[in-house]
């Protein structure tokens, strides 16, 4: 059997193997989209042998769905890092959602490609994976749902406030929002971006307040 190191040291070279490939697969398909995006150009952009794509994923389809997977798991970790960042330092939801929105915009500032396949994919309903989509995408409206339920109960939000339609509305604007900076206005900062959105969120679109 393996020792424990030596399986471990597998174990992390495999991991590295598949970020390669999500990273030269997103690219890609990104770039000119996803049936013109073959199997030997992720293996050669990844600098690995064709093999080794099919060692790591059964298909072409399921190393994409595989990347929503980890993508959209690596943002939800984000969202609830921040909100919990914010509840230990004894902040109230509010503050808990804009620390949120920030974090958002940082996880789309670091991978724009991926974020643009995503909102598309969101859109399509004829794809092998879009059952894992929605799944997915569930678990990170869920963080912001849990911060908003949270805020009803402690009387911070009204009780009127629709949970499950305000979390998805306020995790689309990030995205759609986000993705307008990237392609339209780049010359923007993030801090000039996460600024108006959290006077989006505060309800000071106005500017009074």
């Amino acid at each position: 059997m393996e020792s424990s190191s030596t399986a471990s040291q597998s174990g992390s070279r495999r991991e590295a193997t598949r970020q390669k490939l999500y990273e030269a697969a997103v690219t890609l398909i990104a770039e000119q989209g996803f049936s013109a995006t073959t199997v030997d150009e992720i293996a050669e952009r990844a600098g690995v042998a064709k093999g080794t794509v099919y060692y790591n994923f059964a298909s072409k389809s399921v190393l994409f769905e595989e990347l929503l997977r980890h993508g959209v798991g690596l943002l939800t970790a984000s969202l609830r890092q921040a909100a919990e960042r914010t509840a230990r330092e004894g902040r109230g939801r509010v503050d808990a959602l804009d620390a949120m929105i920030r974090a958002g915009l940082v996880f789309i500032d670091r991978y724009p490609a991926f974020t643009q396949l995503y909102v598309a994919e969101l859109w399509r309903t004829n794809r092998a994976w879009q059952s894992t989509l929605l799944v997915v995408r569930q678990e990170a409206v869920a963080v912001v749902e849990g911060v908003l339920r949270e805020g009803v109960a402690s009387g911070e939000f009204s009780e009127d406030i629709d949970v499950p339609l305000t979390a998805a509305a306020l995790v689309g604007m990030v995205l759609v929002a986000a993705l307008d900076w990237k392609a339209f206005q780049p010359e923007r900062s993030l801090d000039d971006v996460h600024a108006a959105l959290s006077r989006l969120l505060q309800g000071r679109v106005s500017g009074r307040g």
